[in-house]
């Protein structure tokens, strides 16, 4: 059953179908450009979340008519440096602790994904995204680098050259040009989306969770390793999975010709 812990009017809004957990930006007014109270709750959530081991897959998505425009630029107008720390901080530390978890992360991204949104999409795991979105860094076009991890994801999502091209031409793409160049998975009618969105991660909820959070690290970590270390963290990564109820379900479907209904454990 599904149910909201946060009121309408909350910067951002954590509801529970189940073993998934979605977070929904809510600044609809401002195309939920993120300030400081907004990256303080979405940091709470993360926590949150981390802390309960029956959410098995998390979504990312915005209320109104976008993902989100990026950082607030009141907020950071006001006072720079302060407001650059005051939502780097939290922001930073809520990927942490979402990349830490065995959940896959999905963003379902509509409308405009710039700036710092952007930045969030390129953390997760899987992107659906709706026709008709547009994508831009955008931080050049304010005179700054970028933050929210898009300098760790966005050479490994599209190679450093193209993104170079992103990230210092600070133009605007659009949604078959983010499928073509790799950063989303899928682009699919705006009035599809959430359905789409849902029943893929209803199907990821419904995998074996602690494997699937071996797999999104092993995977994340392997550009910073040598063949050999990654090996040893595969077989370290296989034991521990070895180890889970989801394991030995697993290969007792396999003999029994039936589909495995994995726990999560």
């Amino acid at each position: 059953m599904s149910q909201t812990t946060e009121t309408p009017q909350a910067p951002l809004q954590l509801a529970r179908d189940g073993a998934v957990a979605t977070l929904r930006f809510n600044r609809p007014s401002a195309l939920n450009a993120v300030d400081v109270p907004m990256a303080q709750a979405f940091l709470r959530a993360a926590r949150q979340l981390a802390g309960d081991s029956s959410v098995r897959a998390v979504v990312l998505c915005g209320a109104g008519k976008g993902f989100m425009a990026g950082g607030d630029l009141a907020t950071l107008r006001a006072n720079p440096r302060q407001a650059a720390s005051d939502l780097i901080g939290p922001l930073h530390e809520a990927l942490t602790v979402l990349a830490a978890m065995d959940a896959p992360l999905i963003a379902q991204v509509h409308g405009v994904a710039a700036g710092a949104g952007l930045s969030l999409m390129l953390q997760a795991d899987f992107v659906f995204a709706a026709e008709g979105t547009r994508f831009n860094l955008a931080y050049v076009n304010i005179g700054s680098s970028c933050d929210v991890g898009a300098s760790w994801a966005l050479p490994r999502l599209v190679g450093l050259r193209r993104a170079l091209e992103i990230a210092m031409l600070g133009e605007t793409l659009s949604s078959a040009q983010a499928l073509q160049w790799g950063l989303v998975n899928r682009v699919v009618p705006a009035t599809e989306l959430e359905v789409e969105v849902t029943a893929f991660a209803q199907r990821l909820a419904n995998g074996p969770t602690v494997a699937l959070g071996r797999l999104r690290r092993l995977m994340r970590e392997s550009f910073g390793r040598d063949l050999p270390a990654q090996l040893a963290a595969e077989a370290t990564a296989f034991a521990q999975c070895a180890e889970t109820e989801d394991f030995k379900t697993g290969i007792d479907a396999f003999f029994a010709k039936q589909p495995a209904q994995f726990k999560g454990r």
